[in-house]
């Protein structure tokens, strides 16, 4: 991939970090009030805006053409090659609600899914910044990561419970040790250090924004991203379609998970 492109998805994710961080001192009252509705159909809120707004910006300007898909803006056609799939707050609740754990993630493709090229996610409140090439490996704060060879014994899972919740869910959630964190992108890059060993979303909502650029981490670090039936996971670069996520380590926690449906 050319190194403008990558240095372009950079400066958007690093500014929007520096955008919202300055803003939760100044103006954290107003990050959960509603601006309307987004191209996803769901409420867009001061803080997603605020993000938003400043890839837009960036893009308008930029002498190298890339496009843009976001959930608030949906899809904008810069007559780029590249896509740039950005969520530009992914955990938008835990934002609004205060809790440190909500990121930028933007992830770099032509058309689907599978074909992601580069991926970056940034934990606004803490700045650590998970990046993938496709072949060329994932890295979190420049040091290369690998998923282990196998999870722990006493396995940590994060699910998508709540509202949420579906059969696989629940059932995980009688077993072993289980956070529900409220970030997508985040969970995925978490099983890339083992933090958790594996994540699971088991009804059709996850949208391409939030997980384009995880999923890319999450393979070039060792690990398996599929859907709830256990299939490799690819999905256009379209807010038009849902899906469901399984993101672990190795295969054989993948097959275990899904055997529970």
């Amino acid at each position: 991939m050319d190194e403008e492109i990558k240095v372009l998805a950079h400066r958007i994710v690093d500014k929007t970090c520096r955008k919202v961080r300055k803003a939760y001192s100044t103006e954290f009252h107003k990050f959960g009030t509603s601006m309307g509705i987004g191209a996803d159909g769901t409420p867009t809120k001061y803080i997603d805006k605020l993000a938003e707004d400043v890839a837009l910006d960036i893009l308008k300007k930029s002498d190298v053409k890339v496009n843009l898909l976001s959930e608030e803006a949906g899809f904008v056609d810069y007559g780029g090659e590249y896509t740039f799939a950005l969520d530009p707050v992914d955990g938008t609740r835990n934002a609004c609600r205060g809790i440190p754990l909500y990121s930028v993630s933007l992830g770099v493709g032509k058309s689907t899914l599978g074909d992601v090229k580069y991926g970056i996610v940034k934990n606004i409140p803490t700045g650590d910044v998970f990046v993938a090439e496709k072949k060329h490996g994932a890295f979190l704060n420049k040091k290369r990561i690998c998923v282990p060879d196998y999870p722990d014994k006493d396995l940590l899972s994060s699910l998508a419970l709540g509202k949420n919740f579906d059969k696989l869910t629940l059932s995980l959630a009688q077993k072993d040790y289980v956070r529900s964190l409220g970030c997508a992108s985040l969970e995925m890059c978490m099983i890339t250090v083992g933090a958790l060993d594996f994540y699971v979303v088991g009804r059709e909502y996850i949208r391409v924004t939030d997980i384009a650029a995880s999923t890319l981490i999450v393979r070039e670090a060792g690990g398996i991203v599929t859907n709830a039936q256990g299939k490799q996971l690819d999905m256009p670069l379209s807010l038009d379609e849902r899906v469901s996520v399984i993101a672990a380590c190795n295969e054989e926690l993948i097959k275990k998970i899904v055997s529970l449906t």
